[in-house]
């Protein structure tokens, strides 16, 4: 299997090809068409503002592409922002569409009278739901670190 890792101009690019690496997934780094046509799954990764990145994957024409694969059964694989991106809109500075793969939208989650930090980074409990087969080979109640 080779992934294509898309470029287009944001997104921690070397960590995300040195993961799948260290797991023996071969990679590229590209925005070229006929490349990422030509590997078995593609990976969106991201950092950043959404309409930012929306934007500069328009630019380099991804949006048509991804789409394209997308629809014809491609493994498409979101990493945070790019993960957003996936859905049909964010209301990150103002509403603006998004992929429309996931239907619904990234919203500002109200932390208004709680005692919540988001984002939350670093160790936790897992909490797992038993129903899901996501993770299976996790024990419940783990201690992970979260980015």
């Amino acid at each position: 299997m080779k992934l294509a890792i898309i470029d287009y101009g944001a997104g921690n690019l070397r960590s995300v090809v040195k993961a799948f690496n260290f797991i023996g997934e071969e990679c590229v780094v590209t925005s070229d068409e006929e490349t990422i046509r030509s590997c078995s799954g593609i990976v969106l990764p991201g950092v950043g503002a959404f309409r930012e990145a929306i934007n500069k994957l328009e630019a380099k024409g991804l949006c048509d592409i991804l789409k394209k694969e997308a629809e014809n059964g491609k493994a498409l694989f979101g990493i945070c922002l790019g993960m957003q991106m996936l859905f049909e809109k964010s209301y990150e500075f103002g509403e603006t569409e998004g992929l429309g793969f996931i239907k619904g939208s990234v919203e500002k989650i109200d932390t208004a009278g709680q005692n919540l930090k988001i984002p939350h980074i670093g160790w936790n409990t897992l909490e797992l739901n038993e129903r899901s087969n996501l993770f299976n080979s996790i024990e419940n109640g783990s201690y992970v670190y979260f980015v």
